[in-house]
């Protein structure tokens, strides 16, 4: 078994490899952090990593205090608190420690802490991000425990706003993390359904990115080297949470997949949005779920380009040998087939469609999320019949 071990510097300096949370400290002190609120969600809080990754800040000398009123699918709410934390605790910086949702609240924090006007201010529509101050915008050391999101690598937050119902993208090019510790050792807890879905998740931003019609190679290039991993190593991941290699490389997965979806994502996205907020569901098994209804929704436009993807992944059969892996692989690691396994009816199916086609991911979707195509997927993923979404 080989475990790979780097330091990067793309898209920031990424500290890689089984044991590497011993470095968090120092990398905090390079960020310039010296009094850091370490951010994450409340079910992390309570377990042994956490309270280890304390003790390592503590022992370094630092104070460092702990905020973990974070949902699973964090709402202004939770930022909101962690700021006033923030700020009582006369903090110089935030540890983002967790899956998506203690990433992406932490943040945002380190992003609120220092501003004067309303979160939604900052909503990533246009140039509003150029609203914030940049100086006032607090240093990051992100450290994932999840290998899903790839939010330690990315420069928004997903934050719920309560009123609405809706997620919404809070987005500064300055919200991007200092330093990140992807240790793959702080993964080998997750469960298997939520080690499916976060992985489910990472291949729906690099395959997203992938069929995105906008032009950017290098990113594409990231998703493509994204999938092979996560079809190689999924699997493994699942059946076995201490298979470290298998964790590894869906850490690097991941952040590849947050890396490559600069590039635009599409109809997974913009109807699990909605679907998250008003159902409370795993935004990464939501998207497993929506995944090959969106292939076979987008396939005139994409057939091409699957057809090389699955000749680059060995997968014989163009396009349907390739949905045909998507299927298979779901099945193989619990994904339901429909939404009813997600707990999610038909009766707020028209708020899901007025949600979904202005979802800011909608607009990255290679053929046009109307109301009537976004009502055509979700009933077609409600009854669990692929073909209908053609």
């Amino acid at each position: 078994m080989t475990v790979p071990t780097a330091n990067w510097s793309y898209p920031t300096a990424i500290r890689f490899g089984p044991g590497r949370i011993k470095e968090l400290a120092e990398a905090c002190k390079s960020a310039g952090i010296n009094r850091p609120l370490l951010v994450t969600d409340a079910g992390l809080a309570k377990l042994p990593i956490t309270q280890q990754t304390l003790d390592l800040i503590k022992a370094a000398g630092m104070k460092v205090a702990m905020f973990a009123d974070v949902q699973p699918n964090p709402v202004d709410a939770n930022v909101d608190a962690g700021i006033a934390v923030y700020r009582d605790g006369k903090h110089d910086g935030v540890i983002a420690f967790g899956g998506g949702s203690g990433l992406d609240t932490g943040k945002v924090i380190a992003f609120m802490a220092g501003q004067t006007r309303p979160l939604w201010d900052f909503e990533d529509i246009g140039d509003w991000w150029t609203r914030a101050d940049p100086d006032k915008i607090a240093p990051v050391v992100a450290v994932p425990t999840t290998a899903g999101t790839g939010s330690e690598v990315g420069r928004a937050g997903v934050i719920t706003q309560e009123s609405t119902q809706t997620k919404k993208v809070i987005f500064h090019p300055k919200m991007m993390p200092k330093v990140v510790i992807c240790d793959p050792e702080l993964t080998v807890g997750m469960p298997p359904a939520i080690t499916a879905g976060t992985g489910m998740d990472a291949l729906a931003h690099c395959l997203e990115a992938y069929c995105a019609p906008s032009y950017h190679p290098i990113a594409e290039g990231i998703a493509v080297e994204g999938m092979r991993l996560v079809f190689a190593y999924l699997p493994k991941a699942v059946a076995n949470g201490n298979d470290l290699e298998a964790r590894a490389h869906m850490m690097s997965a991941a952040a590849m997949g947050a890396a490559s979806f600069q590039k635009g994502l599409g109809a997974i996205h913009a109807l699990s949005h909605p679907v998250g907020a008003l159902y409370h569901t795993h935004h990464g098994m939501t998207n497993g779920v929506f995944m090959p209804y969106v292939l076979v929704f987008n396939r005139q436009a994409i057939e091409p380009k699957i057809e090389r993807l699955a000749g680059f992944l060995e997968i014989p059969g163009g396009f349907d040998g390739f949905l045909k892996a998507v299927l298979d692989l779901r099945k193989k690691i619990g994904v339901p087939h429909d939404l009813t396994g997600l707990k999610v009816d038909g009766g707020k199916v028209e708020t899901i469609v007025e949600m979904a086609v202005v979802d800011p991911t909608a607009g990255g979707n290679p053929v046009p999320v109307t109301k009537d195509g976004a009502r055509k997927l979700f009933e077609a993923a409600l009854k669990g019949d692929v073909a209908a979404a053609a």
